[in-house]
């Protein structure tokens, strides 16, 4: 697994950055995808694919435990669709 100090620190390295500015500069970028996402729009970055809003319907489930029918409300989920470069990269 990559966390975002992993990244800061790649991107502060390959760049003559701090650490702290890189840490920002990745904090940035993740802040910006959220602001998008909560507006309900679609954020793109070409070669590595797009970050979208989906709403999911309210539907009904089933408790496994106890088997009792239950309501599962409406909600917005965030999904990622790869663009073309980073699957052929992770397929080759």
């Amino acid at each position: 697994m990559t966390t975002t100090n992993e990244i800061a620190d790649k991107i502060a390295g390959e760049h003559s950055l701090t650490k702290a500015q890189g840490k920002a500069i990745v904090e940035a970028v993740i802040a910006s995808i959220t602001e998008a996402a909560v507006a309900g729009n679609e954020t793109s970055l070409p070669g590595f694919g797009k970050f979208k809003v989906k709403a999911t319907p309210e539907r009904e489930a089933r408790n496994p435990s106890t088997g009792a029918t239950i309501k599962v409300a409406a909600a917005k989920k965030l999904a990622f669709t790869p663009a073309k470069a980073l699957k052929d990269a992770l397929n080759k």
